[in-house]
């Protein structure tokens, strides 16, 4: 595995995707504090966070059991979105491509397995706009400090939505998909550094 640098290692701990600085008006203190210890571990959110937040901010909870299904499908929804970017450039992972070696290309996978975290705590939580401007400007970096290919990142962003979609009846696929499209187009205007 190759070690990384200094720098790499003070941006990963900044590349933050999600913040909730602007949910005070829809939740409690309480629930918010759910949200951030759940990003602080980088996990999901349990059925008991869920709970709890549905008890603190009942008028946001209609949307939490579309959470927990994208939550308990999210490997399959990872595995699909990966299957798709490997069919559209399958040298993406061999000797020169973009996700090689094999751990550029695991860092790129559970990067979608974060990806779709957030969009749950935002689905979870009923707000659309949910990313912390900072954050990203520090994901941006990482991503151009690593050289990490942003049209595959960009293509299995997309490839989540669609995947997480289609799991969920037609009727809720109109109300949900912005919760994916906000990431999409936060993500789209990474800047790719050329050069070597």
């Amino acid at each position: 595995m190759t070690q990384l640098s200094e720098t790499v290692k003070e941006l990963i701990v900044k590349a933050r995707i999600i913040s909730f600085a602007k949910w005070e008006q829809s939740h409690s203190k309480a629930a918010i504090a759910i949200f951030q210890a759940a990003d602080d571990a980088f996990r999901y959110l349990r059925d008991e966070d869920l709970l709890q937040i549905t008890t603190l901010s009942a008028d946001n909870s209609e949307l939490i059991p579309v959470a927990v299904l994208l939550r308990d499908r999210a490997t399959e929804i990872v595995d699909e979105a990966r299957e798709q970017v490997l069919a559209t450039d399958p040298e993406i992972i061999q000797p020169g491509g973009g996700l090689y070696p094999p751990e550029r290309a695991q860092a790129c996978w559970r990067d979608f397995w974060h990806f779709l975290r957030c969009i749950t705590y935002s689905i979870a939580g009923g707000h659309t706009e949910y990313t912390n401007p900072t954050g990203l400007h520090y994901m941006n970096l990482l991503y151009q400090e690593l050289q990490v290919p942003l049209d595959a990142m960009l293509l299995g962003l997309k490839s989540i939505k669609a995947a997480s979609l289609k799991r969920l009846p037609a009727h809720q696929q109109e109300t949900l998909a912005p919760y994916f499209d906000h990431l999409i187009g936060q993500l789209a205007t990474f800047q790719i550094r050329s050069g070597f």
